[in-house]
């Protein structure tokens, strides 16, 4: 409590706070900024006065909402689907006891250093004779079940008590109910950390929204915001940062609606 109190770690920590949200400043003053400052003094932070014209050439440029929708439908079934998924296999990792769970195990650790990438041929050819390819379905399904996800989970199931399982079966509870209506709640700060984590990932994904889509009924805003670069004969930085701090606001809120329920479960973890 004294070293919060002290005048100097409270300077680093601002320092500390700065260099993060630097960025993310800049970038706002960017997209305020118009074509003519940032080619006359590009290194100045601030803009002389606040212009929306980036905003109405970002909206203009492309259905920047219609992809933000498209995200934002994307990233939250992904999400979703994860903790649907996770929460069975964690706690059959966690609290089963069966022939093979080790090995089970190690397959699921050895899934989280494979990149998306290295199975994108095999997964590709496998949604394109279905019909799948420039859906939403193709953008959701290869990563509805997450190894992640799956540990995670597994992790914290194995801190709740043995008992507590025992005593629901008691009572009569079934497997699914001791899952999702018992177990569920338990671990509801490893969840929402899931529901962030995956959903701020697959949100700012560039590289499967670009190879699945081909037009604008499911692309991204990642890819939104690329067009929003390629367009003309120089980059329009202006304009890009503007289609940058719209595309910001979806996470900017959901961490805003999650950050107390990650605070408490890291707060919970620290004093275990």
């Amino acid at each position: 409590m004294k070293s919060r109190s002290n005048p100097w770690f409270v300077l680093a920590l601002c320092a500390i706070g700065l260099v993060w949200v630097g960025p993310y400043l800049w970038m706002l003053s960017t997209s305020f900024k118009s074509l003519d400052e940032l080619v006359r003094a590009p290194a100045y932070p601030l803009p002389s006065a606040l212009r929306f014209a980036a905003y109405r050439e970002a909206l203009s440029a492309v259905p920047v909402w219609r992809y933000m929708l498209n995200t934002v439908v994307m990233a939250a079934a992904i999400a979703l689907s994860q903790i649907a998924l996770a929460l069975p296999a964690g706690y059959a990792l966690g609290k089963l006891r069966f022939r093979g769970r080790g090995a089970t195990m190690a397959l699921v650790l050895a899934c989280l250093v494979v990149p998306a990438q290295v199975t994108f041929v095999p997964v590709f050819t496998m949604l394109g004779p279905l019909g799948l390819v420039n859906t939403m379905t193709a953008l959701v399904l290869p990563f509805a079940v997450s190894a992640f996800g799956t540990f995670l989970v597994r992790q914290a199931m194995l801190a709740i008590p043995d008992e507590l399982i025992e005593a629901a079966r008691l009572d009569g509870a079934s497997e699914f109910t001791i899952v999702y209506r018992v177990l569920g709640p338990l671990v509801t700060p490893t969840l929402s950390a899931l529901c962030l984590f995956s959903f701020v990932y697959h949100y700012n994904d560039y590289f499967w929204p670009l190879m699945m889509t081909t037009d604008d009924s499911v692309r991204t805003l990642p890819l939104a915001v690329a067009l929003l670069r390629e367009q003309g004969t120089g980059v329009r930085w202006h304009v890009v940062m503007a289609g940058n701090v719209l595309m910001s606001l979806p996470v900017l809120a959901l961490f805003a609606v999650a950050q107390r329920r990650i605070l408490r479960a890291v707060t919970a973890r620290a004093l275990a």
